[in-house]
């Protein structure tokens, strides 16, 4: 029986990995097309091809295209909380928000490809799937910070988990935009999310009232 061949027509090395070796190249292989490709367009076969192997391969290590889809998120999810959660050291509220905005560029900038799968199979926009979730969480981190500073500043504490949830909304709406154009530059764009966001806070009412409504 002939080998597996490439595109070009050369025959595909076989290597010999462990089973651990292995489940960690179809993740590596699963993890680009489903950047490059989503979730629905991408195949077992597709990923069994790219990584040299057969489609039972795949299915021994994560039962089908959901198994290993589910594994490639968590791990995203994982990682990107982290990164975010250990850069919110607290302090003065804007150092907060620097923190945090550049903790999310920072992962923009080094894990495209992770940043691509959540918010193309759960746009931040939607209130439920994978991106929002981690983002409510992202906020809970947040609100237990400005809280802080609102009851310093005689704000009513409540109110945090409002600011924080618009707070994070911003920063992450604008990383998406972000990951398209790449200007300006990482530092630039965090700065002005900073500079709107703070000039904002630090000048608030304590009782806001629309001025277009009566």
């Amino acid at each position: 029986m002939a080998g597996r061949r490439r595109d070009d027509g050369a025959p595909v090395p076989r290597v010999r990995m462990t089973g651990k070796e292995r489940r960690e190249q179809l993740l590596d292989v699963a993890r680009a097309l489903f950047a490059e490709k989503g979730f629905e367009v991408t195949s077992v076969e597709e990923i069994a091809h790219r990584a040299g192997v057969s489609k039972p391969v795949v299915y021994e290590h994560f039962g089908g295209k959901e198994g290993i889809y589910a594994v490639v998120v968590d791990r995203e999810m994982q990682y990107l909380m982290d990164h975010i959660v250990n850069a919110l050291s607290g302090g003065h509220p804007r150092e907060l928000l620097e923190q945090a905005a550049c903790a999310l560029l920072d992962y923009i900038e080094g894990s495209t490809d992770g940043f691509r799968i959540l918010v193309r199979d759960s746009p931040v926009a939607s209130s439920t799937g994978t991106f929002s979730s981690l983002l409510n969480d992202i906020a809970s981190q947040v609100e237990s910070i400005l809280g802080l500073h609102f009851s310093r500043q005689g704000y009513d504490r409540k109110l945090a988990a409002l600011y924080s949830q618009a707070l994070v909304g911003m920063v992450a709406l604008t990383g998406q935009w972000w990951l398209e154009v790449r200007r300006p530059k990482k530092d630039e764009v965090a700065a002005h999310l900073v500079n709107l966001a703070w000039k904002g806070l630090s000048h608030m009412d304590h009782k806001p009232k629309l001025r277009t409504r009566r």
